[in-house]
């Protein structure tokens, strides 16, 4: 699906480090979820955002990154082409990656709308990685650079270690379960998207604020 009449504008955000055999056929396989989704027959015809200003899908062969900086309009169910997508970039990563994907609501007008009128604007953060461990590795840091940016409104960064303390030993009880529980094959899962995630709020998101 992709037309002027969807719902909502999809930006998808992010850099994913690739394994250095990673091939340009296995990442277009890949991706095929997205480029289907915009009404391509390739990668490479699909790659374009829908604002020119944007780059797009980038794949940098010499460096081994992934590059994605794109913009689909579409509704919902873009969300399954996502899920597919992460699942199929956790068998080409190196190491674990975050994802931001954004749905703005392209019939909001805040300068239309009524002042307590709200848009349907949604935010997820996806997260793929080769393991589990690596996908949390990345959680974790993400939550550390939440937590010390908003308690360094109050405390001295050399205050925070304990904080920092604690949010290591929930990541290793959520791991150690996650082994238990006979699901190490599978990304942890969350609401918002394969490898968790988490809405965004406190007003619109700057559309392509990079």
């Amino acid at each position: 699906m992709s037309n002027y009449n969807a719902p909502f504008e999809i930006h998808v955000h992010g850099e994913v480090l690739l394994r250095p055999d990673a091939r340009y056929e296995q990442l277009q396989e890949a991706l095929k979820p997205l480029w289907t989704y915009a009404g391509a027959r390739s990668l490479a015809d699909g790659a374009a955002s829908a604002y020119e200003e944007e780059p797009g899908i980038k794949f940098d062969a010499k460096e081994h990154v992934l590059r994605m900086c794109w913009t689909v309009r579409g509704d919902d169910d873009f969300r399954q082409s996502l899920d597919e997508m992460c699942m199929s970039l956790n068998e080409l990563s190196e190491q674990g990656a975050a994802i931001e994907v954004t749905f703005y609501d392209a019939q909001f007008d805040e300068d239309e709308e009524d002042s307590d009128a709200e848009s349907r604007d949604d935010f997820v953060m996806l997260f793929v990685g080769p393991t589990p461990a690596a996908i949390m590795q990345v959680q974790r840091d993400l939550l550390v650079q939440d937590v010390v940016n908003m308690m360094e409104r109050h405390f001295d960064g050399s205050e925070l270690g304990g904080v920092v303390s604690e949010i290591d030993k929930l990541f290793t009880q959520r791991f150690d379960a996650l082994v238990n529980s006979l699901e190490i094959g599978k990304p942890p899962r969350g609401p918002g998207g394969s490898g968790g995630g988490h809405g965004g709020g406190g007003g619109r998101r700057p559309r392509h604020l990079h």
